[in-house]
């Protein structure tokens, strides 16, 4: 199967914070809404976060991210939720371009059905993060039980922790 977006397989988004609690206005459905002209804003503190929850567990390829600038995630942690382990770190730069991280080869065979974006820390003095658009592109698993068997040899492969990160690449 092709890789496509897999924004239409979010069965669930969370947040770590929105600015003002003003959800209507900086709420996450604004991260996948398709328009430039909204956005999800944290309200200050670090570490912040994104969360999704897949309908069915997704090979993850790249995920591509709009920041405001001046309000960047500076480093961003790709996290699966269901272990709670790191899948790689990503770099990204403080502008308004469309960004994407090429995530490792190895990390491509693994199928997450639950993964975090984590930002340790942020431009913004603050430690506040605005994302205009976020994608993630890869494909579906081909079923449940693949999943967990191609995810269960990739992880073989992968005894240590990924030490290699995403490549950013500014579209």
């Amino acid at each position: 199967m092709d890789e496509q977006s897999l924004v239409p397989l979010i069965a669930q988004t969370r947040v770590s914070s929105v600015l003002n609690r003003d959800g209507q206005s900086y709420g996450r459905q604004h991260l996948f809404d398709g328009s430039l002209e909204t956005c999800w804003t944290s309200d200050q503190g670090t570490p912040q976060h994104i969360d999704v929850r897949f309908s069915r567990p997704v090979h993850l390829h790249r995920m591509h991210v709009q920041f405001q600038g001046g309000f960047a995630g500076k480093t961003a942690r790709l996290i699966d939720r269901s272990t709670g382990r790191e899948i790689c770190p990503m770099h990204f730069l403080d502008n308004n371009s469309r960004q994407t991280a090429e995530v490792p080869e190895e990390v491509r065979r693994m199928a997450y059905a639950k993964v975090g974006v984590v930002f340790p820390e942020s431009t913004d003095f603050y430690g506040r993060v605005v994302v205009y658009m976020l994608d993630f592109v890869g494909r579906p698993a081909a079923s449940a039980a693949d999943a967990k068997a191609e995810s269960a040899q990739a992880e073989s492969a992968q005894a240590a922790p990924q030490t290699a990160g995403a490549h950013v690449v500014i579209s």
